[in-house]
């Protein structure tokens, strides 16, 4: 049978992962990887859960744990994301939450949500390419989100409709941006917001590293932005997406997205007919050990990676040639390099692999127009001090060999 004949025309959008397949060459353990942007896993909170488990498997509670739920998720679980949303300046209660499957799960249903074939939308340039994989697949046009451009909001919808739609919303990452670093400062989170009122679209706003910061003082997040404008998170068209993957365990797949109840509403409908509900012991495992530990947990966190960010912009000043820039992340997980013009990173990773050993993601696949060949990220997140300052000594001796 010829298979691709009866495939979805969004079929021929959908890519593997460049990360994911990067990770499958990196197996060999003389190789110093800086690509895989993930927790380590000798920080997660490994005899709590194993707690938390037992307690939910017992015969007091197997029955919950085991059972079908509710798609909307463990209502214990939405009671303390709900509160957590308060204390960042975001009054809400259990209905305004959604329990997905991670956060990608999130970014994918706000993509069916409101993407039809050649609408447009707007995206970091670079932006995270998970996110590009899930909006992909509903077929629309990316356009660049910059909010300290001079583009206006008239430029952004004739663009849009020059494609055969109309802008559905911008997508942004405000606080240490997979995979640059970067954080938008207060006055970039409020232009996304006139531009999406001009423009009257939804903000999806991706806050997966939120709770990792390492300097400065917080920013509020764009939803509580709006609500301070509006008054009630039901007058906001920002959508919050968070996870658990950066803080407690990628392995359980728990994000939320926390929005009006309208659009809650709706995406419920979506859970309903994709994977009926998130996994139900999970959820209360991940419930138990927020309500227990989420502050010193995540505290014991940003100190550990604080020391191996500094480590690693310390190596850069040490071992980067000349012609060779870098951010400097307030928090996250994530460096972001620009290479002399004339430099691709790709090629540079095929050397740096093969004659020095040492890995990290090129930077062209974070870009929805494939431009950007000369940067390249780099994540400090599972490397050892001694391992940091090699990798970074054998990188630049391969930045000089090219």
């Amino acid at each position: 049978m010829e298979w691709h004949e009866i495939f979805a025309t969004r079929m021929d959008r959908m890519k593997a992962s460049e990360i994911r397949e990067l990770l499958k060459l990196l197996e060999q353990p003389d190789i110093i990887s800086f690509a895989g942007g993930i927790p380590d896993p000798a920080l997660f909170p490994a005899q709590a859960f194993r707690d938390a488990m037992t307690r939910a498997l017992s015969p007091e509670h197997q029955a919950t744990a085991l059972q079908y739920s509710v798609s909307e998720g463990y209502a214990p679980l939405r009671d303390w994301i709900a509160g957590q949303m308060a204390a960042i300046g975001v009054p809400c209660d259990r209905d305004n939450i959604l329990i997905t499957s991670g956060s990608q799960q999130a970014l994918d249903y706000l993509g069916k949500l409101m993407l039809s074939p050649g609408d447009t939308a707007l995206v970091g340039w670079p932006t995270y390419l998970g996110a590009l994989g899930a909006f992909n697949a509903y077929e629309p046009n990316f356009d660049r989100l910059d909010p300290g451009s001079n583009r206006t909001a008239q430029d952004y919808a004739n663009t849009a409709a020059a494609h055969g739609g109309r802008v559905k919303f911008a997508y942004a990452s405000v606080d240490f941006a997979n995979p640059t670093g970067r954080t938008l400062d207060l006055g970039a989170r409020n232009s996304i917001l006139d531009l999406a009122e001009t423009l009257d679209i939804a903000v999806i706003e991706d806050a997966a590293y939120q709770a990792l910061r390492y300097d400065s003082a917080p920013i509020p997040p764009m939803l509580a932005l709006e609500t301070a404008r509006k008054g009630s998170i039901e007058s906001c068209r920002t959508l919050y997406c968070g996870s658990f993957s950066k803080t407690l365990a990628p392995g359980l797949r728990l994000g939320w997205v926390c929005g009006a109840r309208d659009v809650i509403g709706r995406l419920v409908l979506m859970k309903q007919a994709s994977d009926l509900h998130t996994a139900t012991l999970n959820q209360m495992a991940v419930a138990e050990v927020a309500a227990s530990g989420f502050d010193a947990h995540t505290a014991k966190l940003r100190r550990t990676y604080a020391a191996r960010r500094d480590a690693m912009l310390a190596a850069l000043e040490t071992h980067m040639p000349e012609g060779v820039t870098w951010t400097r992340p307030e928090g996250g997980m994530f460096i972001w390099l620009t290479l002399p013009r004339e430099m691709d990173g790709a090629t540079l990773l095929d050397r740096a692999v093969r004659d020095h050993k040492v890995a990290f993601v090129p930077g062209q696949a974070f870009f929805a127009d494939r431009s950007g060949a000369n940067s390249l990220r780099l994540s400090f997140s599972l490397a050892d001090d001694a391992q940091i300052a090699e990798g970074i000594e054998r990188l630049g001796a391969a930045i000089r060999a090219v």
